[in-house]
């Protein structure tokens, strides 16, 4: 197989697919080939089925086949405690998929002159097409460990690209280097560091996956304002790794007794809603947490402080001093109400003191409990 025609196809279908709209960014793909930070042995994660092996001395089509395709390659698992040859553990690694990544750089949209931060280098691929774009020396890539960035600067290398690799928690960005012209993020957060606003100067763009607590994650894109503000629009769907220091931990163990109940709305029901939904309710209630199966039938957990909710079909059971579920079904019927406003109608505003989703403008934030002022 040909690497070359596998990469043009990958560009067209993206081109077709309308995740790769700007001829700039088809340059940028084509000049940084995928496979060339594809390790020897990975995993595939397509969105639609399980994981698989990837070998390149095995199968080496199957493993160029791979590299091409518009899904994520897994390149480590616990925090490479765990062989990726295993393939077990958690992510905490990757090349992610083609589409997103050519929907987060244009949506950044930089400029020739300008420069950007990237926050998570992971195997150096998006840092590479960056530095295409920009210059080496318009790029500063951020990575927490030693061993993937060091497998980075080796691969950005070997194409002949050396943008400025920086050992740290990207959390905290790289001020010695501000203010950038954007900021480029690679990894899931909840919270927005505020470090990124400020580091960004005013008319900067920071694109990130935003990936709340409750619910899958979304595409935002804000722009630094003055006096260390910065608000913008969700986009797409974006589903990360999450920055180290943002990792969930998972539900915790209740006991004690349980109300029981039968839902107004069948959990099915609103997690299956609308994306709109979704950042209705986490923005709403940024503190609850959610995990959705649906393997056999569908179930969620919902957990916030020493509360606890549980439901399946139209059961629900409730435990500690908060009725979660019922929180849930308020702030859903509140999105209702509104009249169903699609995703891309909310957005969220970072500030020094904090960060808050609202619906069409700044002015009508989802505060906890209540619905869009005006």
């Amino acid at each position: 197989m040909d690497a070359e025609k596998l990469n043009v196809a990958l560009a067209d279908r993206l081109a077709a697919n309308g995740e790769l709209n700007d001829p700039a960014w088809r340059a940028a793909l084509l000049a940084v080939p995928r496979h060339r930070f594809v390790p020897d042995v990975a995993w595939a994660r397509p969105d639609d089925g399980p994981a698989y092996r990837i070998d390149r001395t095995g199968d080496p089509g199957g493993w160029l086949a791979a590299a091409y395709a518009d899904h994520a390659i897994i390149t480590q698992f616990d925090d490479g405690a765990t062989a990726v040859g295993a393939g077990s553990g958690r992510y905490t690694s990757s090349l992610s998929a083609p589409g997103v990544v050519l929907d987060f750089l244009e949506l950044l949209a930089p400029e020739p002159g300008h420069r950007v931060l990237e926050i998570g280098t992971g195997p150096g691929w998006t840092a590479g097409l960056l530095a295409h774009r920009l210059g080496d020396a318009g790029v500063t890539s951020v990575e927490i460990d030693p061993q993937v960035l060091a497998t980075a600067a080796a691969n950005l290398r070997a194409l002949g690209r050396r943008p400025g690799l920086v050992l740290g928690d990207g959390a905290g960005g790289r001020a010695g280097g501000a203010p950038y012209d954007g900021v480029h993020v690679t990894c899931g957060v909840h919270t927005v560091p505020h470090a990124w606003v400020r580091q960004t100067r005013p008319g900067g763009v920071i694109v990130l996956p935003w990936m709340p607590r409750y619910a899958p994650g979304h595409q935002l894109r804000l722009t630094a304002g003055p006096a260390g503000t910065a608000s913008g629009h969700f986009a797409g769907s974006a589903t990360y790794m999450p920055l180290r220091g943002q990792r969930s931990a998972p539900a915790p163990r209740f006991t004690g007794d349980f109300r029981r109940r039968t839902a107004e709305i069948p959990p099915e029901t609103i997690f299956r809603a609308a994306y709109g939904a979704d950042v209705a309710i986490a923005g709403t209630l940024p503190d609850v947490h959610a995990s959705v199966a649906a393997d056999n039938g569908f179930e969620v957990w919902l957990w916030a402080g020493d509360s606890l909710a549980y439901g399946a079909g139209s059961h629900i059971a409730e435990t500690g001093p908060r009725n979660l579920w019922n929180e849930v079904e308020r702030a859903f019927g509140r999105w209702l109400e509104w009249g169903r406003p699609e995703r891309s109608r909310f957005g969220m505003t970072v500030s020094p003191v904090g960060q808050h989703v609202w619906l069409d403008s700044p002015g009508n934030p989802l505060a906890k409990g209540h619905g869009p002022s005006g």
